[in-house]
């Protein structure tokens, strides 16, 4: 399946020549009145090697042909993250290393797309947002307005993210998982 640069997302795999490619990093950039670009943070799942790659925004690319089952995130030990299919109830671990830093997005039950190749776990795919809870954050500021400033919260799964004045400890936040950044407050 061919997609364009600009679809990448963080976890996808593609397919360059004979290797597997595994998303980082992607973010789509549009520099003044210069042609869009996509500059991608790539790992080689082979070899486990990383580099970074720009691709135009017309750039035509390959998504892998590979196998997505619907699993829940069970547990960690380790280097390993602990995953139950939610059909067969057959359990599966992947190697921290596998799956970069996103990690730091699962919370035990969460439902997600673990990627197989030729019958072998190989990665995990997010979804585009998942909500976190607060663990730390300094107290807000009386006199910051709703978009006047930010501060740094360390959510339960241990990510930091900017989040504005009026987010405190306890409170559930959106986080957008491509861009590792706040999206909203959740109401309870």
């Amino acid at each position: 399946m061919m997609l364009s640069a600009t679809q990448l997302r963080v976890g996808m795999i593609i397919k360059e020549g004979k290797d597997l490619l595994q998303v980082v990093y992607a973010h789509h950039k549009t520099p003044g009145n210069l042609r869009g670009f996509v500059q991608a943070k790539l790992r080689n799942i082979t070899t486990g090697t990383q580099y970074e790659k720009r691709y135009s925004s017309e750039d035509r690319l390959e998504k892998a042909t590979l196998d997505y089952r619907e699993m829940e995130y069970l547990y960690d030990h380790q280097d390993e993250f602990f995953f139950m299919d939610s059909k067969t109830h057959e359990q599966i671990s992947v190697m921290k290393d596998t799956m970069s830093d996103m990690y730091l997005f699962l919370t035990a039950n969460q439902k997600i797309q673990v990627v197989f190749f030729e019958d072998k776990p190989i990665s995990i795919e997010l979804p585009p947002s998942v909500i976190l809870k607060v663990e730390t954050t300094v107290p807000g500021l009386k006199t910051a307005t709703v978009t006047s400033s930010t501060k740094p919260a360390t959510l339960e799964t241990g990510l930091v993210v900017q989040v504005p004045q009026f987010v405190n400890a306890g409170d559930l936040v959106r986080v957008d998982t491509a861009e590792k950044a706040y999206i909203e407050r959740i109401k309870k």
